[in-house]
């Protein structure tokens, strides 16, 4: 394996990264997930400081690195990626940085798509018919993500609250988010999401408001079906924009393992826009990161 040239792809989300390193020839010598504590696309400085720290603490010492590819949460505009990249080649890296959601397409073999992500948090992609990227959604759990892991507790504690002060009795919702964030009643649960508007705080409770409305809490269904459909107007927002393709890829903790979201995500997608198809990512998005980075040598080699 000594002195092996091979292709780097980093997958960083809001919470952690995966990192896989091949050779050329397909054989696998990495696959690990690392924390991404700290990450941020900017200033491109810390970005590629903190990408530069991993990659040295990570990669095998006796290898090559071919190409690197990574697709990273806050890289929302192509001069973003472009200020990575080059803050990176001043660091002895030479990348190829696109959105994290921007990984999802290839990973599923489609050369042209939307690609959907709803984790933590929530963005959508595509590319104009020229190959610029476009992008709609991931403004950030206290102002925007619909849909995702944050934000879906942050409307269903607003929809709990609400009924609360309007008199109505708790569903179950409630009672939920109150027994999921370990506090005694209401306004303790008022304070306890208040005091930490951060995506670390929230998303981890996520999973109280399927466990709700599995259990016949109208209030967290409704909540999760808005997530749904504003999703599916990310995809709304792009195809006017003009994003090619007619397959729509969803990958994400919450999409790809709560079945409420991704079934009433295809509805609203389907009233809308009835010729897309959707896919549910079946592989890890690293596999677009390797795609893309092999992708890479080819002009190299022509």
């Amino acid at each position: 394996m000594t002195g092996k040239t091979c292709l780097v792809a980093l997958d960083v989300g809001g919470t952690k990264t995966h990192l896989v390193v091949e050779t050329l020839a397909g054989d696998r010598i990495l696959d690990t997930v690392i924390s991404s504590h700290d990450w941020d696309a900017e200033p491109a400085a810390h970005g590629a400081d903190w990408l530069a720290a991993r990659l040295k603490a990570n990669l095998p010492s006796d290898i090559a690195a071919a190409s690197i590819a990574f697709g990273a949460q806050g890289i929302n505009r192509a001069d973003t990626g472009r200020a990575l990249e080059t803050a990176l080649l001043d660091r002895g890296y030479r990348v190829h940085a696109v959105n994290d959601a921007a990984l999802i397409v290839p990973a599923a073999g489609f050369a042209a798509g939307i690609g959907v992500i709803a984790g933590t948090g929530a963005i959508a992609v595509g590319t104009d018919p020229d190959g610029q990227p476009l992008s709609a959604g991931g403004w950030g759990c206290v102002i925007g993500d619909e849909g995702g892991a944050a934000a879906l507790v942050r409307e269903a504690t607003r929809a709990a609250l609400k009924a609360h002060d309007e008199g109505r009795p708790d569903d179950g919702l409630l009672s939920a988010l109150i027994q999921d964030f370990d506090v005694e009643d209401a306004e303790r649960l008022t304070r306890k999401v208040n005091d930490d508007p951060r995506a670390e705080n929230w998303a981890p409770h996520c999973a109280a408001i399927f466990d709700a409305a599995d259990r016949g809490s109208l209030l967290a269904a409704k909540v999760i079906a808005q997530g749904a459909a504003d999703l599916a107007a990310l995809v709304g927002q792009l195809r006017n924009r003009g994003a090619i393709g007619n397959d729509v890829v969803v990958a994400g903790s919450v999409i790809v393992n709560q079945s409420r979201l991704f079934e009433a995500f295809k509805v609203a997608l389907r009233q809308e826009h009835p010729r897309l198809a959707v896919h549910r990512l079946t592989v890890s998005p690293v596999e677009g990161a390797l795609f893309l980075a092999r992708a890479a040598l080819k002009p190299a080699a022509q």
